[in-house]
């Protein structure tokens, strides 16, 4: 049985947490992050789940596994000294957090060589919360050559503790025991061993899994699943008293108002609409914390389902997500697709990323939409993927001109246009892009940003929202 008991819910910073890591993507890390935070809860602890980077879907799984909303952490979108304060913030109830990492353990923003651990790594994220590292091992196809390979990623970074090892995909107990004895030659501790299980497998498309939200049951069915194989496989006992070591944290914990806290009250309660559903999965949860400190009334809606806005709606926002896995059904939705466009039409504030911009073209794929913007979009074999250094190119709704962001691309979406005078963003990469669009209240662009990394422009926004 786990216990946590002697573990306080963030008391004085102590938060008892572990990253979960791996040589690179597709070793399993979010099985097993994922299997820790249900299996845990079902022995009673109270857990949470982060994810490092701009990952939206796995936040998703973790949620359903822990009952707490999942958060990310990324020190390129929101800088490096808010993670701390955005880890005791998101952990303040739980006994234990399990920070899932990404992509290979030291991978992060393209730098130098010398930049050690890459500026918004795993080992990064791991470092400025002095967690103990558990690295997450396929080792299908090999045995002995795991002692070079755990070798290596505790020598590279001796500072950053590698505290254990799970093997993921093993093939029998014989391979089981020839990575128990390679672990041994270098020292480091196996904490589990994960067979090679069917139910685990989580339906996967062109930019990574399907969403929780549109996989369902069968997303439930797999989250309990995973808890199921860990908490078999996986020694519980030993990884709750290893996030226990992890020391305290003298970070402030995050707080929306204390970010707003120089802002000037809107002159009226504003009433924000933020998409949700299957198509609209892609947000950060400190967003709507940060609209309602800002001082609006935060309402959602489903353009799947909702044939008309929430009642007396001041301003608009519409996240990232798959609308091009739902264009048909979001076509098909006319009052509100007209609705949203004579709102805009109107000067109604409109904040749309990547999926909202979508939405607000004139088709996709050939299939009517909003037609705020006159562009078309269609699917591309090119993925579009990366950080951005952007900088405003006008004033809006949201940002100042020549205000600086952090942002995200990710999308395998074009648009086709004929020009565009007023762009909403510039950065440069092996040359200067315009990108987005500026229109009267609409801000629309492929960036995804993070409000807690600019929170001015949620104060902005809820202002523009309160003068209608």
């Amino acid at each position: 049985m786990v216990t946590l008991s002697g573990f306080p819910a963030d008391a004085e910073g102590d938060s008892p947490r572990l990253v979960v890591a791996a040589p690179g993507s597709g070793h399993g890390k979010t099985t097993v992050a994922t299997g820790l935070l249900a299996a845990l809860r079902r022995r009673g602890s109270r857990v949470a789940g982060f994810k490092v980077g701009p990952d939206y879907i796995d936040p998703g799984y973790h949620a359903l596994a822990s009952g707490n909303p999942g958060r990310n952490l990324d020190p390129v979108l929101v800088g490096a000294d808010s993670v701390a304060p955005l880890f005791r913030h998101g952990a303040r109830s739980a006994e234990l957090s399990v920070i899932e990492g990404v992509m290979g353990l030291f991978d992060g923003r393209l730098g130098t060589a010398e930049e050690v651990p890459s500026f918004g790594s795993t080992a990064h994220v791991a470092s400025l919360l002095e967690a103990p590292v558990v690295l997450v091992v396929d080792a299908k196809g090999q045995s002995h050559s795991t002692a070079a390979l755990l070798h290596g990623f505790r020598s590279f970074q001796p500072d950053l503790r590698l505290a254990g090892v799970i093997f993921n995909r093993v093939g029998s107990p014989r391979h089981e025991q020839v990575l128990r004895e390679a672990a041994a030659t270098v020292g480091i501790r196996v904490l589990g061993v994960l067979g090679r299980a069917e139910p685990l497998r989580v339906p996967s498309r062109h930019l990574g899994l399907v969403t929780a939200a549109e996989h369902g049951s069968e997303a439930e069915r797999a989250v309990e699943a995973m808890g199921e194989v860990v908490a078999e496989g996986v020694d519980l006992e030993a990884v709750a008293a290893l996030a226990g070591q992890a020391p305290p944290l003298s970070a402030r914990p995050w707080s929306a108002q204390r970010a707003l806290e120089h802002g000037v009250p809107p002159p009226r309660t504003p009433r924000i609409a933020v998409a949700g559903g299957a198509a609209f999965t892609f947000g950060y949860t400190e967003h709507a914390e940060l609209l309602r400190a800002a001082g609006a009334e935060v309402v959602s809606f489903d353009p799947l389902r909702d044939e008309r806005l929430p009642p007396d709606t001041d301003g608009v926002v519409l996240p990232g997500g798959f609308p091009e896995q739902h264009v048909a059904e979001l076509s098909a939705n006319v009052e509100l697709r007209r609705q949203l466009a004579g709102l805009a039409a109107d000067g109604t504030p409109v904040h749309a990323e990547c999926a909202g911009l979508l939405y607000l073209t004139s088709s996709l794929d050939g299939y009517p939409l909003c037609g705020v913007l006159d562009v078309t979009a269609e699917m591309s074999p090119r993925l579009t993927l990366g950080y951005r250094a952007a900088v405003a190119a006008t004033d809006s709704v949201l940002f100042r001109e020549g205000q600086r962001v952090s942002g995200h691309e990710f999308h395998r979406t074009v648009l086709r246009e004929a020009g565009n005078p007023d762009p909403a963003w510039y950065w440069r990469t092996t040359e200067t892009v315009a990108e987005g669009f500026v229109r009267g209240g609409v801000h629309a662009s492929y960036l995804h940003t993070h409000p807690v990394g600019q929170p001015e422009s949620v104060s902005r926004f809820v202002w523009a929202c309160a003068q209608r």
